[in-house]
């Protein structure tokens, strides 16, 4: 093998071991009592703890269950994810709301392999009861309700992660064509109201009470669902052809936006115009993921595939010797100033812990086909 060879090698090496580091600090997540939320039926709310069942933890078990399938279905991730899922069943769910349907999209997924008939009613009943109870505001979009408010009249980039997803991927593999229409609508009716047509990049809200974006902020890690999530929407589910044209020219006119803001480092930074505020790791994560992933889909040029490698670097560089991703902004609520975004503290968490999992899944599958020329 020549040098070029023996430093892919390498490199793919350096990504598996990062990977495997990464589930362990995943699963070792706990709550430290640091971040207190009482959810709104009284019960104590936990956005840290593993094996939780709350919207950073639903982020983590996709990254669980992509990496399952980027290795080919390996047993002892299987073990691990079919243990998390059942020990959630065992407790009995939370009640349901856009954030707490986050953990189904990773249930679906490993579902569409198993066929496990008691995941099978989970997600039926899961699916019924989020298509006639969840809120909707105008245009049918799902109001993005929290296990601990009520957010009336609001749309959020983070539902279209959280549950525009899970319908895309489940009504595919369940054949529930349906499922998938809505997703649709989901994504063409929040791209209507948070798509900044004068940049290109996405305001993290908008509210009908008002009708407004609240602070207008361009906020990384809601850019950041937005691109993985279309990257991931167009290879979960079957679009209608106009609806994927349109949603793939959004997602260009974002990557044009986002490409002159990566930092030296390979970072962008929590608002993304604003490089006084600070480097925020997910987001970065999540750019990476969603830029080499576009790359592979033949979505964008060698432009993306360059940046993507180089916050791919930036953010192995911020995994510790314990597989804990550092430089993660905490869960962040809807700001009504530029203020509240760049206060949101740095805590170690399940999606930033995902986020990165899957930018170095793709950043393997790059390594692997450039070695494959």
């Amino acid at each position: 093998m020549d040098d070029a060879g023996d430093l892919i090698l390498d490199a793919r090496q350096r990504m598996g071991d990062t990977l495997d580091l990464l589930v362990a600090g995943l699963t070792r997540l706990s709550h430290d009592g640091r971040f207190v939320e009482p959810n709104l039926d009284g019960s104590a709310g936990d956005y840290i703890s593993f094996d939780a069942w709350e919207w950073p933890q639903g982020v983590g078990m996709f990254g669980l269950v992509q990496l399952w399938r980027a290795k080919g279905h390996e047993p002892e991730l299987g073990r691990l994810i079919d243990g998390w899922y059942r020990r959630a069943l065992d407790r009995g769910l939370p009640p349901l709301n856009i954030n707490t349907t986050a953990p189904m999209l990773g249930l679906a997924l490993y579902w569409d392999r198993t066929r496990d008939p008691a995941f099978h009613a989970a997600l039926e009943d899961w699916t019924a009861r989020l298509l006639t109870a969840a809120g909707r505001t105008g245009f049918g979009a799902f109001q993005h309700d929290v296990s601990d408010k009520l957010n009336e009249g609001e749309l959020w980039d983070d539902t279209l992660y959280m549950v525009g997803l899970f319908l895309a991927a489940y009504g595919q593999a369940s054949g529930r064509r349906e499922l998938v229409d809505e997703a649709e609508r989901q994504f063409l009716a929040h791209a209507h109201f948070l798509a900044d047509r004068r940049t290109g990049l996405w305001f993290h809200g908008w509210t009908f009470a008002g009708r407004h974006n609240f602070a207008g902020a361009l906020w990384a890690r809601g850019n950041a669902w937005i691109t993985a999530g279309l990257v991931d929407l167009f290879e979960l589910a079957d679009l209608s052809p106009g609806v994927r044209l349109h949603l793939e020219s959004l997602l260009g006119d974002q990557v044009d936006a986002l490409l002159p803001l990566q930092d030296a480092a390979g970072m962008w930074h929590t608002l993304l115009q604003e490089p006084e505020s600070y480097p925020e790791t997910s987001a970065t994560a999540g750019f990476a993921y969603g830029l080499l992933k576009g790359a592979r889909l033949g979505l964008g040029d060698e432009r993306w595939r360059a940046a993507g490698l180089r916050a791919l670097d930036a953010v192995i560089g911020a995994v510790d010797a314990q597989g804990v991703v550092g430089g993660v902004s905490y869960g962040t609520r809807m700001g009504h100033d530029l203020q509240h975004y760049r206060d949101i503290p740095i805590q170690p968490t399940a999606y930033g812990q995902s986020l990165a999992i899957l930018a170095l899944v793709e950043g393997r599958r790059h390594l692997i086909e450039r070695n494959d020329r």
